[in-house]
């Protein structure tokens, strides 16, 4: 098992998504909902050039509710642990200050600026999980778990599938969000595609 400190240039990414994307809560579902539609749609690029010759089965993102956690799954490329380290645990904030004081309006912007869309989840979530694995021949498939500190642990898990699964365990005050209702109506205001 690896764990480790997220690394931002800033004293902690989370307070940040807290104050300047506090009053849009419900984008979390279309930001990860998003990267698991572009991980599947990397996919079918990879076997369009001839760079993955599996089945690639059935791509269809699926989005379902527990009593505390709601779960975003894919069939898409997956991440390697060396992917996450990469793109989930390096987070780019040069010139941060600046720019979230000069779009301090405008949340999409400071989303889409930083690739924030995953971090988004940390609004309604008091832990998320990543269960992942590479499209890669003989990948191993890894767990990463961050409860909303600059903390984190990824560790070696077994998955059948390629893919990743996003787990949110939903904060106190968050629980409208595993109401089926609430994630239909969500789904289809952000995601028709």
């Amino acid at each position: 098992m690896q764990k480790g400190n997220i690394g931002v240039t800033t004293e902690n990414i989370f307070p940040i998504i807290k104050k300047f994307l506090y009053s849009d809560h419900e984008i979390f579902l279309r930001e990860l909902v998003s990267n698991a539609v572009d991980a599947t749609q990397k996919l079918k690029t990879l076997a369009s050039k001839g760079e993955f010759k599996g089945e690639m089965g059935d791509l269809t993102v699926k989005v379902s509710l527990n009593a505390d956690t709601i779960t975003i799954s894919d069939r898409g490329i997956g991440l390697t642990a060396e992917e996450i380290e990469k793109y989930i645990n390096q987070i780019a904030f040069s010139g941060a200050n600046d720019f979230l004081e000069k779009y301090k309006d405008d949340t999409n912007a400071i989303i889409g600026h930083f690739g924030l869309g995953f971090y988004s989840a940390f609004m309604v979530a008091k832990k998320v999980e990543i269960i992942t694995k590479s499209y890669r021949e003989d990948a191993q498939a890894v767990k990463w778990t961050c409860d909303g500190s600059p903390e984190f642990t990824i560790e070696d898990v077994e998955k059948a599938d390629r893919g990743s699964d996003i787990i949110l365990y939903i904060d106190d005050d968050c629980k409208e969000f595993l109401e089926e209702a609430r994630i239909s109506a969500l789904l289809t205001k952000y995601c028709r595609f």
